[in-house]
């Protein structure tokens, strides 16, 4: 008895091997490395919020100023007269930015499916580091203190940051098809870990001299990225007259399965050929679908809202790992940055390998649910770390695993499968419209998030506050159990299938 082409095993990474050339390294590592850079700049500023609060607020390490001016002229040129004001303020702009980047990325998606990818990924880069600029570094060399001018810098910056996922996923999905994807968008989606650990070096390496040079140093390399990019990113392989994903599938059947899409539907006929979102067909420039449309296909809503409370926890650690490491254990800020790239080596190590296994299962739901399970016991695990740091570094690392890891599947390899599904198959254009909506989703419960946290904080204490990531995590998986159930199901079909057959 025949298996059905629809549960065939193939090795995912054969297709992917023979397809690969030096056009889609450079593509890989320019797209990893612009997502990076944006990424560094983010990270700066939650690496550098002790400084920052230190500098809005009078200090008693300045009690000689009061003698030297008048207290009012001194405290006029601080916007806070308390640390804990400061803070709450902080988490206000974490807020801001994050509500405007989810916006963004509606709007961001729906551009890149119309215009020139590359145009709009370097326009986002180099726009986003001058506001960086002008926020950290002009600001403090003028002694310019304002909350209104900081607050529209940083809605401003959220929507230009906005630019840069939707782009690169699509750039992704153009040269990368189905065959090993969860393993390469696995491994390429560490360049937002990366860029958090680039950006908490370079924050940690000048802090010494003033937080405005971590602003300073961050903006300048992001800003030379986007002029790179500008001149050396190629979005699809037709640019250097490479075939589109699917034109060559005819030749070998092996790769006609490993690159079927893998939200496609159940009876789906094994002489489908895959597509590419961005390609032409029949040399007719296909129309790009449109929001709502890429609202209703299916998976996009259930996988957009567990990323939201997904994204709310993972977002959490980046803007407020630092603070927590010095406010809670006494730790030196520039020792907490360091600390804090172990929970980036974890979300590394999690997203790689748990793409890999999902490829060798072809099925996602499962392992995300696996890995979550998991995070709900290493969050309370981490609640309860001691005053040590290696053992902090320890918990950090598992805890990046087994949150980071999902969080980066969903935002690319299975936000690729949701936009290169049969629905929109050879007509449309959806994979950064579809990959807008999923992380501009997510971008809204990390913004309500951020504030969350400071509120929680503030009034109940950090424990409560791993207990709220912990209800996320919880409701994260509750979104996503019917396609848990939809997935094993076929896991279990195909299981029979393999029996009956041999």
């Amino acid at each position: 008895m025949a298996v059905p082409g629809s549960f065939r095993r193939q090795p995912a990474n054969r297709g992917l091997v023979s397809h690969c050339t030096h056009h889609h390294i450079v593509v890989f590592l320019l797209t990893f490395f612009s997502y990076s850079l944006l990424h560094a700049s983010r990270k700066t500023f939650s690496n550098v919020k002790v400084s920052i609060s230190s500098q809005w607020t009078p200090s008693c390490l300045n009690s000689t100023a009061p003698e030297l001016r008048p207290y009012e002229l001194w405290n006029s040129s601080h916007l806070f007269p308390n640390a804990e004001e400061a803070t709450l303020f902080l988490g206000t702009l974490d807020t801001i930015f994050l509500f405007s980047y989810a916006v963004g990325l509606f709007v961001s998606g729906i551009v890149g499916d119309r215009l020139n990818l590359r145009w709009v990924l370097s326009f986002g880069m180099c726009s986003s580091a001058l506001v960086v600029f002008s926020f950290g570094t002009l600001t403090e060399w003028l002694h310019f203190y304002n909350k209104w001018f900081y607050c529209c810098l940083w809605v401003v910056n959220g929507l230009l940051q906005s630019t840069g996922w939707p782009c690169v996923v699509a750039v992704m999905g153009n040269w990368f098809g189905k065959a090993g994807r969860g393993f390469v968008f696995g491994l390429w989606s560490a360049c937002a870990s990366v860029g958090n650990i680039l950006g908490a070096f370079l924050a940690s390496c000048v802090l010494k001299y003033g937080y405005e040079y971590a602003f300073l140093v961050t903006a300048s390399v992001q800003f030379a990225g986007g002029v790179i990019v500008f001149f050396g990113l190629l979005t699809s392989p037709k640019e250097v007259g490479l075939p589109e994903l699917g034109a060559d599938e005819d030749e070998v059947s092996v790769e006609e399965d490993a690159n079927r899409p893998l939200m496609g539907s159940d009876d789906v006929d094994d002489d489908d050929r895959n597509y590419s979102i961005q390609a032409t067909d029949n040399d007719n420039e296909p129309k790009a679908i449109g929001f709502f449309q890429a609202c209703c296909l299916p998976g996009v809503v259930l996988y957009s809202l567990a990323y939201a409370c997904l994204k709310l926890v993972n977002y959490s650690f980046f803007f407020w790992l630092p603070f927590y490491l010095s406010n809670n254990f006494g730790w030196k800020e520039a020792e907490a940055d360091q600390l804090s790239i172990w929970y980036d080596v974890g979300g590394i190590v999690g997203g790689t390998i748990q793409g890999l296994i999902s490829d060798v299962l072809q099925k996602r739901a499962p392992v995300l649910a696996v890995s979550l399970l998991f995070a709900v016991g290493s969050l309370l695990g981490y609640s309860r770390s001691p005053n040590s740091k290696p053992i902090n570094a320890v918990i950090m690392a598992i805890t990046g695993f087994f949150i980071g890891g999902p969080s980066n599947m969903i935002s690319s390899a299975i936000s690729a499968d949701l936009g290169r599904q049969d629905l929109v198959k050879g007509s449309s254009e959806a994979l950064a419209t579809v990959t807008g909506i999923v992380d501009g989703t997510g971008s809204i419960g990390a913004a309500v998030g951020q504030y969350l946290v400071s509120l929680i904080q503030e009034n109940l204490g950090w424990m409560w506050v791993f207990y709220f990531f912990i209800l996320m995590t919880s409701s994260t998986i509750l979104f996503i159990s019917p396609l848990i159930v939809r997935e094993i199901s076929l896991l279990l079909h195909e299981r029979r299938l393999r029996m009956l057959a041999e």
